[in-house]
């Protein structure tokens, strides 16, 4: 870690806000940093789709930069994205969505930032599944809320039990936080489990904050149950998405945030005083994204169901690590015996293999002895890799 990463993360200057604090050093930097000063690295860490973006997608880039498409949008976005979105959303999901009920964002994260920093607040409570997406709860900490924990377990595939949910509930319950397919664990909830945290969430005046980005990223033809399709209006929850995962755009920054138009009215406000509006040119290629032919998501999904069928047979290959078959996303999180650190095991492994992968600790409290693997990677570095992972655990003692 760098002089200037320890200033950031670890400084206690008074001149700092004291929400800065709940912000810990994540994990994910922490192990990449340490990765950009070695030779000779495999990157099984990072959750940045390899594949190009479609060239429809970067030519309407360039034809917006050409025209002089180089202004501000309007405040919710670029008028033509938001009635795709709309359009797109309402025959994949067949419920009307109007261009008031979108707000597009600087990528998913300004939309996830928007919706947990506008309703975090003191005394009020935010479930949140463990292991989850580390932005989530740090966000809602620094705004004074609190988060309560749903351990899921590796033996269950990490499936959210919608009934823990339903009894965590309570008086001072703001939000519950669904990410699926999830990063770290690539589950995929199913129907019953979203309509049932739905309907008790809509019953209590809860919101459902539900994290989207990974929705194409499902596989073995399972059907992906978006919260959209599973309430019956938009008053009690916010759905994000954005570009990044599907169409390997992550450098681009265009998200969105779905909501009652109420709520949109209200983060637009917010927006305008943080990124004040997303990339235009880019906004322009989320149009052709949406609009275009749509072979490149199936090639994607087929291309990383390979790469997913391959990490599943090297993982149940190496010793100490138990594994699953993750449903989406691009990431596994395989288990270590009960006990081990992994954040110890992880760098061990980065300093003497030079494969890097992620501590289970970043992303929650209930998996410190996991590792997050992704495999938005070729094949070919996901063999190399195992072949330094598989006789290095051999070694190993775990016992």
């Amino acid at each position: 870690m760098s002089d200037i990463d320890i200033d950031f993360y670890e400084s206690e200057d008074p001149i700092w806000n004291p929400a800065l604090l709940a912000i810990p050093m994540p994990g994910i930097r922490k192990m990449v940093n340490l990765a950009a000063t070695m030779e000779d690295v495999i990157h099984l860490s990072i959750g940045q789709p390899d594949l190009l973006a479609p060239r429809h997608v970067v030519d309407a880039t360039v034809d917006a930069l050409h025209a002089g498409q180089t202004g501000y949008t309007m405040d919710a976005g670029l008028p033509e994205l938001l009635e795709a979105l709309a359009d797109y959303y309402g025959e994949r999901y067949q419920r009307t969505l109007l261009p008031e009920n979108i707000l597009v964002t600087t990528g998913a994260t300004e939309a996830i930032y928007l919706a947990l920093t506008s309703t975090s607040a003191p005394g009020r409570e935010f479930i949140v599944p463990d292991p989850a997406f580390m932005l989530y709860a740090p966000l809602i900490r620094m705004n004074g809320g609190s988060v309560k924990s749903i351990a899921t377990r590796a033996e269950h595939n990490h499936q959210l039990d919608p009934q823990e949910v339903i009894d965590a509930m309570d008086q001072n319950t703001c939000a519950v936080v669904l990410n699926s397919p999830s990063n770290p664990t690539g589950t995929v909830y199913p129907r019953e489990t979203i309509e049932a945290i739905v309907e008790e969430a809509a019953y209590r005046g809860i919101y459902v904050i539900s994290d989207e980005v990974y929705d194409h990223l499902v596989y073995d033809g399972k059907p992906f149950p978006s919260v959209l399709s599973c309430c019956s209006d938009l008053d009690h929850v916010m759905v994000v998405s954005s570009f990044s995962k599907t169409f390997s755009m992550a450098g681009m920054r265009v998200g969105w945030l779905i909501a009652s138009q109420g709520a949109i009215r209200k983060l637009r406000r917010y927006h305008m005083f943080t990124t004040t509006v997303a990339n235009t040119p880019c906004q322009w290629a989320g149009v052709a994204a949406l609009k275009g032919e749509r072979t490149f998501v199936n090639d994607m999904l087929a291309e990383y169901s390979r790469r997913r069928d391959r990490l599943v047979e090297l993982v149940d290959q190496t010793p100490y690590l138990t594994g699953y078959k993750p449903e989406g996303a691009f990431y596994m999180f395989p288990s270590l015996p009960e006990g081990i650190n992994g954040n110890n095991v992880a760098l061990r492994l980065l300093k003497e293999t030079g494969v890097c992968t992620i501590p289970g600790q970043t992303f929650g409290d209930s998996c410190g002895n996991a590792l997050r693997i992704s495999y938005s990677t070729s094949i070919d570095r996901i063999e190399a890799a195992f072949e330094r992972m598989i006789p290095w655990m051999e070694k190993q003692d775990f016992a």
